[in-house]
């Protein structure tokens, strides 16, 4: 099923991953839906902020990975596309080539930054609607959806980045993605205003500016997907970093152990008898 047709038959909750195997595991814990965050990738591959340092084929090279691996629809934070009109055409047929069914776009400036930072800057609104209806002219099938991003609220206020909204609604995106609401009362105001003519995604950061409510509470108050794009890694530095502690001053996996899968259980979870299964029945017979 196409991510198109899946969220026209009803909200749709996203787990964020970073490489292919978060994203199996999410597939496994039945996640009809990945989201690839680019935040995600800057701390796990490189171990630094989400301040523009990941290029578009490092991004490329995860999506392959990812796609080679699940068979369930990929969103991709796709930054602000990685430079103008043309650099967005280039980033679309780039990802949707190696496997993504979404591509997130921000009208921040170069280099972007997280959405719950301070410090973003946009550019003119204009130049974002050009961004937008470049990626749909340069996506080959309009089951690749286009996933506008404002980051206005921060930096020109809401009714700005209402305003904005209209505007990328009619430049042709798919999908509304007005990042960091602040109150309950502005994320019922997105829906109110677009709720009806659009779907609308929801970003719940821990943390971060927005009130984080669950799926059912986003459902009910008229957004349309959810994503928790750094809840894995969040996760995975806590206990990654308890693991390591542990590790270094007992010497040993012992006090860890009933928290880990051990080699056997890891192997069954990626499949490896079935792939060497697979390599077997490629083997010559003499």
């Amino acid at each position: 099923m196409s991510l198109k047709t899946r969220i026209g038959e009803g909200f749709l909750l996203a787990p964020g991953v970073y490489d292919a195997l978060s994203a199996l595991l999410a597939q496994r814990g039945n996640a009809e839906a990945v989201y690839l965050s680019g935040a995600s990738i800057a701390y796990t591959r490189f171990g630094r902020p989400d301040i523009g340092l990941v290029t578009m084929t490092e991004v490329a090279e995860v999506i392959a990975a990812i796609a080679d691996r699940i068979d369930i629809p990929m969103i991709v934070d796709a930054d602000n596309g990685f430079g103008n009109a043309l650099n967005v055409q280039r980033t679309v047929r780039t990802f949707e080539r190696v496997g993504a069914a979404a591509l997130q776009l921000e009208d921040q400036t170069m280099p972007k930054r997280c959405g719950h930072l301070a410090g973003k800057t946009l550019i003119p609104t204009d130049e974002m609607v050009g961004k937008i209806r470049a990626a749909c002219d340069a996506r080959t099938t309009e089951d690749t959806l286009i996933v506008a991003r404002t980051d206005a609220i921060a930096v020109e206020g809401f009714e700005r980045a209402l305003a904005r909204a209209e505007s990328y609604l009619e430049a042709g995106a798919d999908v509304l993605f007005i990042e960091a609401p602040r109150t309950l009362n502005e994320m019922q105001t997105i829906t109110t205003q677009f709720g009806r003519r659009i779907p609308l995604l929801a970003n719940m950061v821990e943390g971060g500016h927005t009130p984080v409510l669950n799926a059912k509470e986003l459902e009910e108050i008229g957004y349309t997907i959810a994503i928790f794009p750094g809840g894995a890694v969040r996760f995975l530095a806590a206990a990654a970093a308890e693991y390591y502690e542990s590790l270094v001053s007992t010497g040993s996996n012992a006090a860890m152990a009933n928290r880990m899968h051990d080699f056997g259980s890891l192997n069954d979870v990626i499949g490896t008898d079935d792939m060497l299964a697979l390599g077997k029945t490629y083997e010559g017979t003499s």
